[in-house]
């Protein structure tokens, strides 16, 4: 290159190109070309320069090695100029030099450019006016830094806290969508419920991105001016936190508090990257800018309009559906704590990890943490958290509830065990049920000679009714027809092996409830047209009949398909079950943080201490159950269960009723069907009450009057129901089928009362009734008979708790005040009163 090109290159592309043309011709005329080949070292650290390097071609990078020094590293391009301020001050080079690639550089000996120095004192002026712009260059960025830094400290987010702690696919999610939002530059959107932490996540977003060295506010929406000033900073004046925040990002917390007239604003901010500062009134609008900062949107729900104009939205799941993770999120928090304050880790038991687990988390990650905190607190020198030390982790599902099973470890024990109900339903009721249908056949067909329809009319109904308040459901859990139901299903599948039909759930939940309904009015109506209570053979073909029906439907369908849905006893049972002391459950939140198989539901193999079933008979999940209606007591779920999920409670009888109760039309019809039960049982002295006579032997006739006992209590109770709409005109009652069930203890007291007579005027002779069965004297075997006063006291004190209840429950449903309530109470009352003439006197 010759002198002339060289200079201007050195005019174009150095910082020399402020030095005069005859000072640029005088070095260009010293220039030295070198070649250097690439990782070698030019320039080495803490020596004297030996020579002043212009880059040519190639890239070169200093290395420091002194941890202590303030010099930062940086690279070296074509036109750089190298050692220019060492020879200048005489100092040592503070790093060594190293090219990265084959590199020319033209070099001038250090003695050589000195003497340059001393002929051209314009180099050295050149050189100090240079020094001077940049210190002023380098103040005046200072003192921008000083004032940015003085704005934005009190927004400033130094760090995130951590990440997704746990292995949940929703926390495995939720990293996922973190990673793509801090891939680009778009806005994003994270809401979710309060307690999340999700400005967290913002931080998390922004450390993660390339922009991770530039600034991060958080401001909350509720404390911005309704002008935006101090958003978008004024016209001519005070800049706002966009301006000062440059490439930075900007975290919106609360966007629910935003003040509306902020709402456009931002939207048109994350829309087109443009924003207006804040003019007084009557100055013309000021000139739009751009913002460079990204925009990261918190809040609790999402807005519309902002919604539209964000490039990424995440939502944040709810601590209550990432069960799976409390135990990593306990963990995280427990070492985090004892780390803070130097102390041992304390261990937290399986009951106590299954208590939180169950527990739904309304604060979600700030309660858990709260909880965990407190709890290392109340431990303290014990080094270990128990269940009680979380004593604060009680849903509302689980108050005023006591788990039987932790507290009869017996009770597991025996409920776990082959014998129930396996050998009970197989090793005695399997026989005992056929031979009791035989005896009705083949025995005598009165009551007091045949001690199986003894059994039947003078035990099984009043002490199943008695049941009821206690144990709910737990006589389908040995009940004889749905034994052989699964005899039938086993023996055909093995004559005839094939895969059994699937549940038409959508057909029977809609049709089975009114099939059953239909079958226990026919069933009422055959039981007085031809007295099936003194009749032994239509007794058994009572029982054959419906065992038939689960013989039929458990051939053609899998599991308890009759037992669920078509039963007319299960049907009945499933109603009174709903006012039991005891419900059979899971918890819900082990189930959903633990478990994988559900064998409980299912059936599986022997896993832990779960032990192999088919699974629920019902196909009933335990911890989905509102009620008892489907839940058989027969523990399959206990015995499948590796976690100790199950639960057996003591609870308030009936609470779910007023609770989280889902009422069904035909329920209703059976509660009213079974309620007229009552009068239809007691039809003669119903028409004695009345002062009617008339001739029950007329079929027809007996057949009509009946149908009207079934009817008349509806109509007594649909009429206060109207009554009390026509009443009620400031607060609307609730609807019909719900205040319906208040009615539920008046039915079963009113049967109980009914069965009541039977039970402790004719169970007490069955010893001589035996005998008189098989044809033997039993006149003097003893006999235990309650006196008719001692009878008549029992079904009045039943018939004045059960209606005492039914006011009681029927306020609990309602939630109006008494007086609102007050004609169905009356109904109820008139009802009872009715019963008491017919069944005490």
């Amino acid at each position: 290159m010759t002198s002339p090109d060289t200079v201007i290159w050195l005019q174009e592309r150095t910082t020399l190109g402020i030095l005069s043309p005859t000072a640029l011709d005088a070095i260009a005329q010293v220039i030295e070309p070198q070649t250097i080949p690439a990782k070698t070292i030019l320039v080495p650290e803490d020596t004297l320069p030996t020579a002043l390097y212009i880059v040519q071609d190639g890239q070169l990078e200093s290395e420091i090695n002194n941890q202590n020094s303030s010099v930062s590293a940086r690279g070296f391009l074509p036109g750089a100029v190298i050692n220019l301020q060492e020879l200048l001050l005489d100092q040592l080079i503070p790093y060594k030099i190293v090219t990265l690639t084959e590199s020319h550089v033209w070099a001038v000996p250090a003695a050589k450019f000195r003497e340059l120095i001393n002929q051209y004192p314009e180099i050295t002026q050149a050189f100090s006016r240079q020094l001077a712009q940049e210190l002023a260059q380098v103040t005046s960025a200072l003192t921008y830094e000083q004032e940015r830094s003085v704005a934005l400290r009190p927004y400033l987010v130094t760090k995130a806290q951590r990440g997704i702690v746990g292995t949940s696919r929703y926390a495995v999610r939720l990293r996922e969508q973190i990673r793509e939002a801090a891939a680009d530059r778009k806005s994003v959107e994270i809401f979710g419920e309060p307690g999340l932490e999700k400005d967290n996540i913002a931080a998390l977003i922004h450390f993660s991105s390339p922009k991770r060295r530039e600034p991060i506010i958080k401001i909350n929406c509720g404390i911005l001016q309704t002008s935006g000033a101090d958003l978008f900073g004024r016209a001519g004046g005070k800049p706002g936190l966009l301006e000062w925040l440059g490439e930075g990002s900007l975290v919106l917390n609360n966007l629910q508090e935003l003040p509306p007239e902020l709402l456009q604003p931002v939207a048109q901010l994350l829309t087109t990257n443009m924003y207006t500062p804040v003019t007084r009134q009557g100055e013309p609008a000021a000139e739009p800018r751009t913002s460079k900062a990204r925009i990261l949107i918190v809040s609790e729900k999402t807005e519309s309009k902002i919604e539209r104009c964000v490039g990424h939205i995440i939502k944040v799941p709810p601590l209550r559906v990432r069960k799976a993770d409390i135990k990593s999120q306990v963990e995280y928090y427990t070492s985090l704590y004892v780390r803070s304050r130097g102390v041992d880790k304390p261990h937290i038991t399986p009951e106590a990890l299954r208590r939180l687990q169950s527990y739904d988390f309304p604060g979600n990650l700030k309660e858990l943490k709260n909880l965990v905190e407190r709890a290392i607190v109340q431990a303290g020198e014990r080094r270990e958290l128990t269940e009680e030390i979380f004593w604060a982790a009680e849903t509302k599902k689980k108050q005023f509830r006591v788990n039987l099973l932790n507290l009869y470890p017996d009770l597991r024990r025996f409920l776990r065990s082959s014998w129930w109900p396996d050998k009970i339903n197989y090793g005695f009721t399997v026989a005992a049920f056929a031979f009791i249908v035989g005896v009705l056949f083949v025995g005598p067909q009165t009551r007091d000679r045949n001690f199986a329809l003894n059994l039947f009319w003078a035990w099984w109904w009043p002490i199943i009714l008695f049941i009821f308040p206690f144990l709910g459901r737990v006589w389908c859990a040995v009940c004889p027809f749905m034994i052989y139901g699964e005899i039938t299903q086993k023996l055909s599948l093995w004559l005839f092996p094939r895969k059994l039909k699937r549940w038409p759930r959508e057909k029977a939940e809609k049709w089975g409830g009114w099939f059953l309904f239909g079958l226990f009015t026919l069933i009422f109506l055959w039981e007085e047209l031809w007295h099936l209570e003194n009749t032994a053979y239509l007794s058994a073909c009572l029982l054959l009949l419906i065992t038939a029906g689960a013989m039929i439907f458990s051939a053609l369908f899998e599991r308890r398909f009759w037992c669920r849905y078509l039963c007319p006893i299960g049907g009945m049972n499933g109603l009174f079950a709903k006012l039991s002391m005891t419900e059979l459950r899971a918890q819900q939140g082990i189930c959903s943080a633990t478990c994988t198989t559900y064998q409980c539901y299912k059936g599986g193999p022997q896993k832990g201490e779960g032990m192999e079933t088919d699974g629920c008979p019902l196909y009933s999940h335990p911890a989905q159950l509102e009620d008892n209606r489907d839940c058989v007591l027969c523990m399959t779920c206990l015995k499948a269960c590796p976690h100790r999920s199950v639960e057996f409670n003591l609870r308030p009888p009936g609470i779910e009723l007023w609770t989280t109760h889902v009422p069904l039309n035909y329920e209703v019809a059976l509660l009213l069907l079974l309620l007229g039960g009552i009068y239809l049982h007691r039809l003669p002295e119903l028409l004695a009450w009345l002062g009617l006579q008339l001739d029950l032997t007329q079929f027809w006739l007996h057949l009509v009057i009946s149908i009207l006992a079934l009817l008349t209590p509806a109509a007594v109770v649909l009429l206060a129901y109207g009554l009390i709409k026509l009443f009620n005109t400031r607060r609307k009652p609730r609807r019909f089928i719900e205040l319906a069930y208040g009615y539920l203890p008046l039915v079963l007291g009113g049967n109980l009362a009914h069965y009541l007579r039977l039970g402790l005027s004719e169970g007490g002779k069955i010893i001589p009734t035996t005998f008189a069965t098989f044809g033997l004297s039993g006149e003097q075997l003893p006999i235990l008979v309650a006196h008719p006063a001692v009878i008549a006291f029992l079904q009045g004190a039943t018939l004045i708790f059960s209606v005492l209840l039914t006011i009681v429950l029927t306020q609990k449903i309602a939630r109006l005040s008494l007086r609102a309530m007050i004609w169905q109470h009356l109904a109820a009352i008139i009802l009872a009163a009715s019963m008491w003439v017919i069944i005490v006197f």
